[in-house]
């Protein structure tokens, strides 16, 4: 009997999985489970289904090139080599190759960028800008080469003359892509006085798009201080780039369009305005010229003097009239003063002195009216309508005038 040890066991175990021309370059399909990203680089999970699981690992120099991020659930096929890892005596999948099951990889890396991006704002409505009506200057980032630059010149050219085009070349396919109109958008925002950015290519597939997808490019967009109009592809074709600009066009040639007025359009445009002013000016000089001749014609215009003698004999009218009523009420007040005099003279003591009253004082002044306010031997006053009498009282009698002694 012989007898090997565990890792003598391992190791042949390992040489047998390795030595498996199919577990070399297999592919299988399972579901994530587990999975982590550590911070060497390399990914860790599992791949499983309803029967059993398979560890996975994925190292950092093959996955750098995923168009997509593994996550929880999500349905994969890999392809890799199965091999034993020795210290933990589990055999497990080295993964080479991965992509989303039934999804294509750059799909899902489409999908994943563009959701994490609007959770950041990149996509806000709020921040996208107005394009300029009349721009003088216009930056095209494109291919120098392809049939993109050729239709937007064109129609810049055809549409706005006078439009000064500034063509930024760069790679629109390819690993240089990205960072090479990333730069171009930089370098067009260090441009003086440039009023709008059209960055695009024409229609391809997915793969040729790609670079229009990529996050150094959406954020180049996000943080241009020029306005973006996105032309990228075919009116079907939607990029990340479209979704961070500020204005998407289907086409190249659409986006030319967008960019600048049709010059003969608003030539037209303003020649008809200036008809209209024209025909509403003469309009109005007739109607004020008609209105001028009547009046003109109006017997004021014609004497103005008479209106000035109307009013004038107007004042003339009213002074009289005022002169008048003034009469009137200082007659009014002037008799009523002369009635309220002779009631007040009527009323006046003065006047029952005159009719053969007096009025009696005593020493002090005090005007005496009932007998029992003097006692014989008193001196008193007497008052009449010509001067007084100074008197003694000799006798007091009560009683009416005095016919009873006291």
């Amino acid at each position: 009997m012989k007898i090997i040890s565990v890792g003598q066991l391992t190791s042949y175990i390992k040489d047998k999985l390795e030595s498996d021309l199919t577990l070399n370059n297999v592919w299988v399909k399972g579901e994530v489970s587990n999975f982590k990203h550590h911070s060497s680089g390399h990914m860790y999970f599992t791949l499983k289904d309803r029967t059993s699981a398979l560890r996975c690992i994925m190292f950092r120099s093959r996955n750098q090139s995923l168009k997509f991020r593994p996550t929880e659930g999500m349905s994969v096929v890999a392809r890799g080599y199965v091999t034993l890892y020795e210290r933990d005596g589990q055999y497990q999948l080295y993964v080479e190759e991965m992509q989303p099951d039934g999804v294509g990889a750059l799909y899902t890396a489409f999908l994943q960028l563009k959701q994490r991006l609007e959770n950041e704002g990149l996509f806000d409505r709020q921040r996208k800008r107005t394009l300029p009506g009349f721009p003088r200057k216009v930056g095209v980032i494109t291919s120098p080469t392809g049939a993109a630059v050729r239709d937007i010149i064109n129609v810049l050219t055809r549409r706005s003359p006078q439009t000064h085009i500034i063509l930024v070349p760069v790679p629109v396919q390819g690993d240089a892509a990205p960072p090479g109109i990333a730069r171009g958008i930089t370098l067009a925002n260090s441009i003086a006085e440039l009023d709008v950015i059209i960055v695009g290519r024409g229609g391809g597939s997915i793969e040729e798009l790609w670079a229009f997808n990529t996050e150094i490019v959406a954020r180049s967009i996000f943080e241009s201080r020029v306005p973006v109009v996105s032309a990228v592809g075919h009116e079907t074709d939607f990029t990340i780039a479209d979704f961070v600009a500020d204005m998407r066009a289907p086409t190249p040639s659409a986006a030319a369009e967008l960019v600048v007025p049709d010059c003969s359009e608003v030539r037209r445009h303003i020649d008809n305005l200036n008809r209209r002013l024209v025909l509403g000016t003469r309009s109005c000089v007739s109607a004020l010229r008609e209105r001028s001749e009547r009046a003109a014609e109006s017997r004021f215009l014609k004497r103005p003097k008479d209106e000035l003698y109307r009013k004038a004999q107007d004042i003339d009218f009213l002074s009289k009239r005022l002169g008048q009523a003034a009469l009137s009420q200082l007659s009014s007040k002037r008799n009523r003063l002369t009635l309220q005099m002779s009631r007040l003279d009527d009323m006046s003591p003065i006047a029952t002195l005159h009719r053969g009253y007096t009025i009696c004082r005593d020493s002090n002044t005090t005007v005496l009216t009932k007998v029992e306010q003097v006692k014989t031997g008193d001196k008193v006053q007497i008052i009449m309508s010509d001067g007084s009498l100074d008197c003694a009282v000799q006798d007091v009698k009560e009683g009416a005038y005095g016919q009873e002694k006291s």
